[in-house]
């Protein structure tokens, strides 16, 4: 038999397993890695995060995949060359992590690798019906596996899409197997690039659960950061609270038919990017406007379109669904200010009242996709809206 196949096999059918996640967001500021110890799967599943961090890009690491991301015209070459330097590069980051924390990679069973996204084309987006959905994740699981050592679980979108998904939210797998409640009615709000949610209807109460994209959350304030301010992101959101929200700018900016769509849907930077803030300043004649102007306005968007979609919801603007926040958006106070004053009746945590980091939370959501991949029942764990019950990830071997 396959050693490494062997190998699978027995971690399979223990209790536990030590599994590394990793995520690395359309916000491409680093790679968080969160060191997770699992028991059982489905739902008798318990996560304990033991380490996190998050390794941040060099500069010109970030500009390679600028180069390349969300874009429908690139260097294929250099698609095909950080395909496999994304994946050496994450899997040198977990060795350094690692030797950080005192932990010698035997002792490690799998790596669940998130991938970079650079590409995603739900057919509703691209409008072109000779493809279906599809959505593209490059950094080798291959090559992580060579520089570590450690059987990586990678690719995980892909069958999410095979089997009739696209290709996100994922984080709705594992939010419903560790923070389902019996009598609480929870929105697990993550505020990456793209803001997405997850709402989890309390059992007793009855009704689906469900996970969605809402649209933008840092990705536009980054961006407009990044090619105008000569900085990665706005920190203490500095910038946007030094200016004005532009009202004409903002309705032009709400006005996208994406917001009407019904629940579950998935967007990213390709649709909201800085061309699509350059059209909605020419239609709103804002085009002169100041930039920390522009980057209150884009906050306030941000802001609105995530409280517009949770008061979609049932019950949503309930005072008792509570609201559990995890992403880069938590840490910026202008943004986290906007949100509670338009949902002034619904109580607003940090996701760490659930026991877990909220910088940590993806990356060790993606360690529990791994550990339903070797050890799970893909039927028992997903009674989810929208949400395909499969197995996801491709499995690299270190040799």
């Amino acid at each position: 038999m396959n050693p490494y196949v062997e190998k699978l096999y027995g971690m399979a059918t223990r209790a536990e397993r030590v599994i590394v996640g990793l995520m690395s967001g359309t916000s491409l500021d680093g790679l968080d890695i969160a060191l997770c110890r699992i028991t059982g799967s489905g739902r008798r599943t318990a996560l304990q995060l033991e380490h996190s961090c998050t390794k941040p890009y060099a500069s010109d690491f970030r500009r390679q995949i600028q180069d390349i991301f969300a874009k429908r015209a690139i260097d294929q070459q250099q698609l095909c060359g950080l395909h496999a330097l994304i994946g050496r590069t994450h899997g040198a980051l977990v060795n350094e992590a690692l030797l950080g924390w005192g932990i010698p990679p035997e002792q490690v069973d799998l790596i669940a690798s998130h991938g970079q996204t650079v590409f995603h084309a739900p057919r509703w987006l691209t409008g072109d019906r000779r493809f279906p959905d599809s959505t593209l994740q490059i950094g080798d699981g291959d090559h992580i596996a060579a520089v570590t050592g450690i059987i990586t679980i990678s690719d995980f979108r892909q069958k999410h899409v095979a089997g009739g998904g696209e290709g996100a939210p994922l984080a709705v797998y594992g939010d419903s197997l560790l923070f389902s409640h019996e009598t609480e009615t929870r929105l697990l709000l993550n505020i990456g690039g793209i803001a997405n949610f997850t709402f989890l209807p309390a059992s007793t109460a009855g009704g689906t659960g469900f996970a969605t994209d809402v649209g933008p959350g840092n990705t536009l304030m980054n961006q407009y950061m990044q090619r105008h301010l000569g900085a990665e992101m706005d920190r203490d959101a500095r910038v946007s609270s030094s200016g004005t929200v532009n009202q004409d700018l903002l309705r032009g900016l709400l006005e996208h038919p994406f917001f009407g769509l019904p629940f579950p849907k998935t967007t990213g930077p390709e649709l909201f990017n800085l061309e699509y803030l350059h059209r909605a300043q020419q239609d709103s004649g804002t085009v002169d406007l100041e930039k920390n102007d522009v980057m209150a306005t884009l906050c306030a968007f941000s802001a609105a379109a995530i409280t517009a979609a949770i008061q979609q919801v049932p019950n949503g603007g309930d005072p008792t669904v509570r609201v559990y926040v995890s992403g880069g958006g938590l840490h910026n106070p202008l943004l986290m200010q906007l949100i509670r004053d338009s949902l002034p009746a619904t109580p607003i945590n940090a996701f760490d009242a659930l026991g877990l980091l909220p910088d940590a939370k993806e990356a060790a959501l993606f360690a529990l996709l791994a550990n339903e991949t070797v050890a799970g029942s893909a039927a028992e764990a997903y009674p989810i809206l929208g949400a395909p019950a499969v197995y996801m990830g491709k499995i690299s071997f270190p040799g």
